[in-house]
């Protein structure tokens, strides 16, 4: 096969990846608002490619619960009513408590280590920063899922974290959570159960605290809640 066969494929790959991760700061940030659509064509018009590097960003997006697609109407930022919301925060706390305690009994020193390296460079408080940090949130409760030994719990937690990146970012942590999870990492180092259980539980409480208060702030405006 001819390099310029293969050009169309890597093209639309390079393009689904950078529609993919400008769309999600989108509605990470708030810039899009659930129950928005999506047009497709002019996503394609504003990054300059195909209508299918499109899709498949949309589609990757709507894996992640950011996105829904309905079938002849088109693309939509997902909604959630603030039922669901409070069962996933509900969710999170079962999830990752459970994983941090088995966490604290076998982690390894290069496990460590990799926490201890997510936060490196952290530089400021605006929205790329504030964008950076829900990744790095993301990625920081991922290992410490891998770190429990259970694949499927770590793979639980990370699908879980997608779908409430939108809503970290309303708790604003900045520098404040690189100190909130090396209280975490101190205690997994120490094989100190109990004491990791606090620092997260403190963490996980803090978050779903300012997560509500900003949710109900602007519920008028944004979300519908079940009666």
């Amino acid at each position: 096969m001819t390099l310029a066969a293969n050009l169309p494929t890597n093209l639309d790959s390079t393009s689904k990846t950078r529609i993919y991760r400008l769309v999600r700061r989108e509605i990470i940030m708030g810039h899009r608002r659930p129950g928005e659509r999506l047009d497709v064509e002019e996503l394609a018009q504003r990054f300059d490619t195909s209508i299918t590097p499109v899709r498949d960003a949309l589609q990757m997006l709507s894996q992640e619960g950011l996105v829904t697609i309905r079938p002849r109407s088109g693309y939509f930022v997902a909604r959630m009513t603030l039922k669901q919301l409070r069962d996933m925060l509900d969710l999170r706390k079962i999830l990752e408590l459970t994983a941090i305690e088995r966490a604290a009994l076998r982690i390894t020193p290069d496990q460590i280590e990799q926490l201890r390296k997510v936060h490196a460079g952290y530089t400021g408080d605006d929205d790329e920063s504030y964008d950076r940090y829900t990744d790095e949130n993301r990625r920081f409760h991922y290992l410490v899922g891998l770190a429990s030994g259970n694949l499927e719990l770590a793979d639980a937690i990370g699908r879980l974290h997608d779908r409430l990146a939108r809503f970290m970012v309303l708790r604003h942590a900045g520098k404040s959570q690189e100190i909130t999870h090396a209280r975490i990492v101190d205690a997994l180092e120490a094989h100190d159960a109990e004491a990791a259980r606090r620092a997260l539980l403190d963490d996980i409480d803090t978050s779903a605290d300012a997560i509500l208060d900003g949710v109900l702030e602007d519920a008028a405006v944004t979300w519908h809640v079940d009666a």
